[in-house]
């Protein structure tokens, strides 16, 4: 046999081999908080891979009904997105599952003004302009749980959408709002202009954060891959308990931000607990944070009654000693 022929031999069974897909998933506000935290280091660490499934990028969006866009529009598989938008985006039809609780608290957000701002306490906010995110975003919801925290009524204040907690924060520095919730990443980056008036450890009670949601399709045909990224994840909490530091240093790296800063406000995420559930969740589903938080989005018209939770749910992905919920 030939080069030439050798080569074109090999050329030919190198493409009837069956391809790897890579693919990506898709977290609300990745690179912008902390709760997509262990994604990072499960993609520096490789394990997605591991547990085999090629998952190699991860398509971040600014929150609420953009989360599911993204998965809708793209043919992603599997996200993580807060559970107002995952339940007004079951009740529009879209054929999603519940199959992870994955930060079950609110912690390392920060509400804050302007250095110069007249706004000293919580009771001052009355008659002023609060931003959040987009339209059933987490960040939206919570402003009611502020609002609640400072004794006042919603009507008491404004609420403006801003598209982005980056956004917000350069709305609040143009004076277009008076206050902008600011998750920590985007904290340490310009914290030092800002002043903060309440941060969600202070205000709020256990509500869940993010949930991770897989298609209905997938769950039918895709069930190994669907446990494969969710084992991943685990695998990359369970690292950053037991390595705070060198965990630090990656998701610093990863989301460009100072490396100190960062290794203290793991430290600090680290310590919270809310009714014995840490912030960093390995999946057991908190149906009784989901609803809470669900009931917090009601409130202000993000979520509409009724829905059920639990009738959306698929526990068959997560791990056996993760299966029994929390009610």
């Amino acid at each position: 046999m030939t080069c030439i022929m050798k080569c074109l031999l090999a050329c030919v069974l190198l493409l009837a081999a069956p391809a790897v897909r890579a693919e990506e998933i898709v977290v609300s506000n990745y690179g912008s908080g902390s709760p997509p935290f262990p994604w990072s280091v499960a993609l520096e660490k490789k394990y997605f891979q591991e547990e085999g499934v090629d998952i190699t990028g991860i398509i971040s969006s600014e929150g609420g009904g953009t989360t599911v866009r993204n998965m809708v529009a793209g043919g992603v598989i599997f996200g993580e997105m807060n559970p107002a938008a995952f339940i007004a985006a079951v009740q529009q039809g879209a054929a999603l599952r519940l199959v992870a609780d994955t930060v079950p608290l609110i912690a390392g957000l920060v509400w804050a003004v302007k250095a110069d701002s007249p706004i000293k306490t919580l009771a001052d906010i009355k008659g002023h302009k609060i931003g959040y995110t987009n339209p059933k975003s987490t960040s939206q919801g919570l402003t009611s749980g502020l609002v609640a925290a400072a004794k006042l009524n919603m009507s008491d204040v404004e609420t403006v959408k801003t598209g982005g907690f980056g956004e917000g924060v350069a709305a609040l520095d143009l004076g277009l709002i008076d206050v902008a919730p600011v998750p920590d990443l985007i904290w340490i980056r310009s914290g030092a202009k800002l002043r903060p008036i309440a941060t969600a450890e202070e205000v709020l009670p256990a509500l869940s954060n993010v949930l991770c949601v897989a298609t209905v399709t997938a769950t039918e045909t895709q069930g190994d891959k669907i446990r494969a990224i969710i084992r991943a994840r685990r695998r990359a909490v369970q690292f950053m308990y037991a390595y705070p530091d060198e965990a630090a240093d990656i998701i610093a790296k990863t989301n460009r931000i100072d490396q100190a800063a960062t290794r203290a406000l793991l430290r600090k995420l680290l310590a919270v607990k809310v009714d014995g559930r840490p912030y960093y969740n390995e999946g057991r589903i908190y149906f009784d944070g989901i609803n809470r938080m669900l009931q917090m989005q009601e409130s202000i018209g993000n979520v509409k009654p009724p829905y059920d939770v639990e009738k959306v749910t698929d526990l068959r992905f997560l791990p056996d000693d993760l299966k029994e919920p929390v009610h």
